[in-house]
C-alpha cells in the first residue's frame, strides 16, 4: 500500500533479478548436457523454482545454493520415469517446452499445474509435436491440461508458426534435438531467441541468425555441460524503467540488465514516446548481451504499438499501458492478441483495473485506446493472480492520488520476490 503524497522521485541504483526466461532455458539445458552445469544469476521465483522441481522428478540431480544452481546429469537418458504427475505450478514455459523435451523419451509422463495453467492453451504445442510422431493426449480437444506424453522416437519436420511464439518455437526445437533429421521453424514475426543462443552455447549446432525467422537444427546431437550467468530480466526491469519516467524528478539506474534484441521493444516503444533512457556498460554480446540502464523522468506522448514489435514487447504491455495514461495524447495498442492467453486476459484485467483507477482505457478486439493525461486515484485493485499485473498496479499507486491496495499481490513471487523491497529502496 503506497500514498502518493509521499512518494516524491525515485532516486538510486537496484539490480533485477535473473531473466525468468534465460533461468528456465539454463535448467532445462543443464539437465540435458552430460556433466555439471553451474548457474550463477538464478531467478529463484516460483516459476523457475517449478521447473526445477520437475527435472528432479525425472531423476535430475540439481542442488540451489545461496549464489549458484548446479545441475549434475548424464543427459536425457539418464531420465527416470516420475511417481506422479509433473507439476509446473503457473509456468507456462515449463509446461510448453517440457512437452517437446518429454515426447522423447521411452516412458510415459503427465503435466498438471495451477488453476491458471488449466485455462491456457497448448494445442499450439501438441500439433506441430504430433506432426514430428509425438504421442500426446489433452482435455478439451487435446487444448487444456492434465496433458499425457508416450515417448516416442520422433522425426524432424518443417513446420511454420501461425503465431511468433518462443514458446512453441523452443518446444519444437528441444523435439528436434533429440529426433531423426532436421528439424527447420520458421516464424512469422521475430520472437525472442533466448533457445537458438543457449543451446549454440551448449555445443549444439543450429543454424540461425539474429536477423532470420528460419531457425534449423539436426537431430541426434549432445550438449555440453557449461557454466552460465544469467544476466537481469528486463520484463522485470520495466516496471522501474517506466515508474521512473512517469514519476517527475526520477533517475535511477538498474545495473547489469539483459539487452537481447528480441526482448528491447520496451525500450524503443518509450524512446519513440519521449523517454529519456540511456544504455551503457554493454557486455556479452556474444552470448545474451546485458549492461546498465539509466532513466530520467520525462514527458510522454501518445504514439502506435503493433505489428512486429508486439513480439518484442509482449510481457511488457501492461506496464507500457500505464505509461500511455500519463502521455499526451492517444495511445494505441493493436495486434496483441496473445495477451488474452497469458496467466490473465491480460486485455481486460489492464483495463478494467486501471479504469477503476479513473484512467481513460478501453478495450479492442486485439489490443487497447488509452486516452492519456489521466489523473489516477488510489482505490482497491487486484492483480488477478497475474505477476506482471500486480506489479503494474504497484507503479501505479506511485502516480495516483490517495491509497492504493493490491489484493492477491503475493503472486509477484513468481517472478520478482524483492519487488517491494527494490521499490522502496528507490523511493524519496
Amino acid at each position: 500500500m503506497i500514498n502518493k503524497t509521499i512518494v516524491k522521485r525515485l532516486n538510486g541504483k537496484i539490480t533485477v533479478p535473473g531473466d525468468k526466461s534465460i533461468s528456465h532455458r539454463a535448467v532445462m539445458f543443464g539437465a540435458l548436457a552430460e556433466g555439471k552445469t553451474t548457474i550463477y544469476g538464478f531467478l529463484k521465483g516460483e516459476d523457475c523454482l517449478s521447473t526445477i522441481n520437475c527435472f528432479r522428478d525425472l531423476g535430475v540431480q540439481i542442488e540451489v545454493d545461496q549464489d549458484k544452481v548446479e545441475i549434475l546429469s548424464e543427459g536425457i537418458s539418464s531420465f527416470k520415469q516420475p511417481l506422479s504427475p509433473l507439476n509446473v505450478g503457473n509456468s507456462g514455459t515449463t509446461i510448453r517446452l517440457l512437452m517437446g523435451i518429454l515426447s522423447n523419451i521411452n516412458f510415459s509422463t503427465t503435466l498438471i499445474g495451477d488453476s491458471s495453467i488449466s485455462r491456457r492453451p497448448m494445442k499450439r504445442v501438441i500439433q506441430p509435436l504430433r506432426q514430428m510422431g509425438a504421442k500426446i493426449e489433452a482435455k478439451a480437444n487435446d487444448n487444456l491440461t492434465p496433458i499425457k506424453i508416450m515417448g516416442s522416437q520422433l522425426k524432424g519436420i518443417d513446420y511454420k508458426l501461425s503465431v511468433s511464439s518462443a514458446q512453441v518455437k523452443s518446444s519444437l526445437l528441444l523435439a528436434g534435438l533429440f529426433a531423426d533429421g532436421i528439424t527447420t521453424i520458421t516464424e512469422p514475426e521475430k520472437s525472442r531467441d533466448h533457445t537458438e543462443r543457449m543451446l549454440s552455447n551448449f555445443g549444439v549446432e543450429v543454424n540461425w541468425h539474429p536477423d532470420s525467422l528460419k531457425i534449423s537444427l539436426k537431430g541426434n546431437q549432445k550438449l555440453q555441460a557449461k557454466t552460465i550467468s544469467v544476466p537481469g530480466d528486463i520484463s522485470s526491469a520495466s516496471f522501474f524503467i517506466v515508474a521512473a519516467t512517469i514519476v517527475r524528478g526520477s533517475e535511477i539506474i538498474i545495473k547489469n540488465v539483459g539487452l537481447n534484441p528480441t526482448r528491447t521493444g520496451l525500450i524503443d516503444v518509450l524512446k519513440t514516446m519521449g523517454a529519456s533512457i540511456t544504455v551503457e556498460n554493454i557486455q556479452g554480446e556474444s552470448y545474451e548481451p546485458y549492461g546498465d540502464i539509466r532513466v530520467k523522468s520525462a514527458q510522454l506522448k501518445g504514439t502506435v504499438i503493433g505489428g512486429e514489435i508486439i513480439p518484442r514487447l509482449i510481457d511488457e504491455i501492461p506496464i507500457l499501458a500505464l505509461a500511455a495514461t500519463q502521455a499526451t495524447g492517444t495511445t494505441i495498442i493493436k495486434d496483441a492478441q496473445e495477451l488474452k492467453v497469458k496467466e490473465s486476459n491480460r486485455i481486460e484485467t489492464v483495463v478494467n483495473e486501471l479504469k477503476n483507477m479513473s484512467a481513460n482505457i478501453s478495450s479492442t478486439a486485439d489490443g487497447m485506446l488509452i486516452k492519456g493525461s489521466s489523473n489516477l486515484k488510489g482505490t482497491k485493485v487486484d492483480s488477478h493472480n497475474d505477476h506482471r499485473i500486480g506489479m503494474m498496479l504497484k507503479i501505479a499507486s506511485l502516480v495516483a492520488e490517495g491509497q492504493t491496495i493490491v489484493d492477491n499481490e503475493d503472486v509477484i513471487n513468481i517472478s520478482y520476490p524483492h519487488f517491494d523491497q527494490d521499490l522502496k529502496s528507490l523511493l524519496e
